[in-house]
């Protein structure tokens, strides 16, 4: 009898065996969100994991930017950049980009996934190598798997282990180096400067996947090239539109030559229908934003240094976070999933990740921080967290002084 290409459905049981138990976590449906705070299950919940790190979802020139270009525009171009679906809303949004990012240009893709699957895809051909980081996104090793060139894969920020990769590799054959700028699991910064002295050495290109890094890190914003003032040493930066430019959609900043050869190959790009005139308008917008008040990115640091500070002081493992995601490491998965319900209950939304977002028996709680979030929504997190902590035995060790050190 042949097997049946469905049988793996029927097989598939876990997710709904966690709805059954009421502690499935995913694809969860919020009723409304303000940044700061949202509605989850008819109740308000603080929200600690959002990527909405300068909080301008919600802004109203933000907001009416949107609501403008909805009414100048219509809601979609209807065809890809590649035929006729550029407007010269697109063309004025990737100069806007590449003067913030000080790179010769900018392009921008439907969403930050096709971007990186998009550019490895278009620039790594047979012959080639691509080279990146076992905790890089997966829209990179997507990319790499789609490249006809070949893929090595080096630990986690270990630049020795980077070395030993690009040593073995043909002197002759063309290289691409592809990090996170900032990690979205760990929220640990790649250490670029010897990444990029590495790649230097062996003849390779680099590209640094800053999603999570633009608006964050580094001089107004512009990203963890910045950061390490490296701007002029890496070849292509990454970015997205879904964190700190309040959109969806995903672009790459670097030289004029590189970006139009990426133009003219990305499938994901030729193949795809545009951005969205609301969605191009509402990051020039932010832009904007960010540009005349770049005391934000204070404020984002000043919440998430002082969650890091207290999350510490109270016992909980935040592994290597130096940026405002901040993950609770626990380990055990079922526990991680009782502990997200246990503090969705108490009113903190955070998102619980698992094997495989996360190496075995590393699952944790990732949270991240905005500029938007006051203070006491800050404070009431923490007494939750601690009153969770101590009710899992999520620290065992420390729960006897949890309540004591939230503050």
């Amino acid at each position: 009898m042949p097997a049946d290409l469905f049988d793996k459905v029927q097989n598939y049981t876990l997710a709904r065996d966690a709805m059954a138990r009421g502690v499935y976590p995913y694809f969860q449906a919020l009723q409304n969100s303000e940044g700061a705070t949202a509605l989850f299950q008819g109740k308000e919940v603080i929200m600690l994991g959002s990527n909405n790190y300068l909080g301008l979802t919600t802004h109203p020139k933000v907001r009416q930017a949107a609501a403008d270009a909805v009414l100048e525009y219509g809601t979609s171009c209807t065809g890809s950049r590649f035929l006729n679906g550029t407007l010269e809303l697109h063309l004025e949004l990737e100069r806007r980009l590449a003067r913030f990012m000080q790179t010769e240009a900018a392009l921008t893709f439907t969403t930050g996934y096709q971007t990186n699957v998009g550019t490895i895809s278009a620039l790594v051909g047979k012959g080639d190598y691509v080279i990146i980081d076992k905790e890089d996104h997966a829209s990179i090793v997507d990319g790499c798997l789609m490249a006809f060139g070949e893929m090595r894969r080096f630990n986690h920020n270990d630049t020795s282990s980077l070395e030993v990769q690009l040593s073995r590799l043909p002197e002759d054959a063309g290289k691409l180096v592809v990090v996170d700028g900032v990690y979205s699991m760990g929220g640990d910064i790649a250490p670029l400067p010897e990444i990029v002295r590495i790649a230097k050495k062996y003849g390779a290109r680099i590209m640094v996947d800053d999603a999570h890094g633009i608006g964050v890190t580094g001089p107004m914003g512009r990203g963890t090239a910045a950061h390490f003032g490296l701007m002029d040493q890496v070849d292509i930066v990454m970015g997205t539109f879904s964190k700190s430019f309040a959109s969806v959609g995903g672009y790459i900043a670097g030289k004029a030559d590189v970006l139009h050869y990426v133009q003219h190959h990305a499938r994901a790009l030729m193949f795809s229908a545009s951005l969205p005139p609301a969605n191009a308008a509402t990051v020039m917008a932010c832009l904007d934003i960010i540009e005349e008040d770049p005391s934000m990115i204070d404020r984002l640091w000043e919440n998430a240094n002082f969650m890091r500070e207290s999350l510490t002081r109270m016992g909980f493992d935040t592994g290597r976070s130096n940026t405002p995601i901040i993950p609770i490491i626990i380990g055990e998965d079922l526990r991680t999933v009782l502990a997200w319900r246990a503090l969705a209950d108490g009113g903190v939304y955070v998102n619980p990740v698992v094997p495989p977002g996360v190496p075995a028996n590393k699952s944790l709680l990732r949270t991240s921080y905005t500029a938007t979030q006051k203070r006491e929504h800050l404070v009431r997190a923490l007494e939750v967290l601690a009153d969770v902590a101590e009710r899992l035995d999520l620290i065992p060790e420390h729960r006897s002084q949890l309540k004591e050190s939230v503050g």
